[in-house]
């Protein structure tokens, strides 16, 4: 046989880091995973779904139509219920926002979503910015489409829209502004850090993205993943709200985190002359998402189901991200200034920063520690994106003149019990011992590390 010639995307696109780490978890039950941002298993709406499936199939009418192709856009009533949801957490009228339901498009999961916008808005060579850290998962889709992926830093407010600004104008100098198609960000309790971007650098990075849209429009990709699962804080508008005449903003959302993952639905809002050219690559792709689903989501949001069900989750993840820091907060008790983390008030992360003498990264000490105490995390160094902002004046987290740290991890609360939580956490801090002896790093890394 003459050898397989596989396309330059296919030798673009790797296997997604996080695989090894859910098929350890997956195969070896002694393991507590911190590592996969699964959901809470036991917070799953089985009985409301299986109440909403007999209600569909008991009626024939209802039944043939949930159980009949849909289209390609998504479910019209299940549309113009997201519509309706939108504006509500938005505090706004149908007459004080640019975009209606015909605006609206379904998706089988997020992923779906940010692979198809890929397709339908850029060309090899192209750029997107990113937060420092970001989503892995979506810099592997920029790869694997030849994207030119840039970052800057984020502190406790979020992505640093200073830092953005000074990127957009470095590149405008370099005559690069024309590459600029999307600036990405998860603008509620980010995956990784659990950071939420600040209501003034939301109005801020609308602002930049008008304002250097001199060569060709700039979009911004505004994935509120986590937004239903606020727990504490002010529950901010969406940077969609402040995009009255809808032309900057792609507002990318799911029913996976804030209801079931196995119905693999997401759905975005996008500006009015984005839609069609999206729809036609979904349409290559599956011709419409599952129709089965979106009639069992539109059944649970108009009885109240899905609201009721949110707000139960908010609950179940407040009291384990409590636990999960109540936790942390014994293993490394007078830690703050050497071994940090951070505080989310919702989503299902907390990102981890050890000194920067101790490795977290694949093959390190602290990671082959950590597996053979029996508990997973998420390398931070996944998290940054390998080519960074060009020659900034002041280094980036994984940008050029800056490379990414390798002392971090991202911890995910989701899955694991309370009693897995805090066992993971006594697992991590063994595994910090084991590597402090092994490394022989001064002990004023971890001066409360109950060494």
């Amino acid at each position: 046989m003459g050898t397989l010639r596989f396309s330059k995307r296919s030798a673009q696109t790797g296997e997604q880091p996080i695989s090894y780490y859910m098929q350890q978890g997956v195969e070896n039950p002694r393991l507590i995973s911190l590592a996969a941002g699964l959901v809470d298993p036991e917070s799953l709406p089985a009985d409301e779904v299986r109440e909403v499936v007999a209600e569909l199939l008991a009626n024939p009418a209802t039944a043939q139509t949930a159980l009949q192709y849909g289209t390609t856009q998504g479910y019209a009533p299940l549309r113009a219920k997201i519509h309706r949801h939108l504006l509500a957490q938005d505090g706004l009228k149908p007459s004080e926002v640019g975009y209606n339901s015909d605006d609206i498009v379904v998706t089988t999961g997020s992923q779906q979503l940010l692979y198809t916008l890929g397709e339908a808005l850029l060309d090899p060579g192209d750029i997107v910015i990113t937060e420092a850290p970001s989503y892995f998962v979506y810099h592997g889709v920029l790869n694997s489409l030849g994207i030119r992926t840039l970052s800057v830093p984020m502190d406790h407010e979020g992505m640093c829209t200073d830092a953005l600004e000074v990127v957009l104008a470095r590149l405008e100098e370099a005559g690069e502004l024309p590459r600029v198609k999307l600036i990405y960000t998860i603008d509620y309790y980010q995956n990784p850090t659990g950071l939420t971007l600040s209501l003034h650098r939301r109005r801020q990075m609308l602002e930049l993205a008008r304002r250097y849209s001199k060569a060709g429009r700039i979009l911004i990709l505004e994935d509120a993943a986590y937004r239903e699962l606020r727990f504490s804080g002010d529950d901010l508008p969406s940077i969609k709200s402040f995009d009255r005449a809808n032309e900057h903003v792609i507002l990318a959302m799911t029913f996976s985190k804030p209801l079931s993952p196995g119905l693999k639905t997401g759905y975005a809002v996008l500006p009015r002359d984005l839609v069609g050219p999206l729809l036609r690559f979904k349409g290559n792709h599956d011709f419409g998402s599952s129709n089965f689903n979106q009639h069992i989501l539109d059944r649970l949001m108009e009885t109240g189901a899905y609201d009721r069900h949110a707000e139960r989750l908010r609950g179940v993840y407040r009291a384990k991200r409590d636990t999960l820091l109540a936790a942390l907060a014994e293993e490394f008790p007078e830690a703050r200034s050497s071994m940090r983390w951070t505080r989310p008030d919702g989503g299902l992360y907390v990102w981890l920063s050890c000194p920067p003498e101790v490795a977290t990264g694949p093959g390190s000490r602290f990671m082959e520690a950590a597996m053979r105490e029996g508990v997973l995390y998420v390398p931070g160094v996944f998290c940054y994106v390998k080519e960074g902002a060009p020659s900034p004046p002041t280094p980036l987290p994984g940008g050029e003149g800056g490379n990414a740290p390798n002392c971090e991890a991202r911890l995910c609360f989701g899955v694991a019990s309370h009693d897995d939580l805090r066992e993971a956490v006594r697992r991590l801090g063994a595994a910090a011992r084991e590597t402090l002896r092994g490394e022989k790093i001064a002990m004023r890394g971890f001066a409360g590390c109950k060494v």
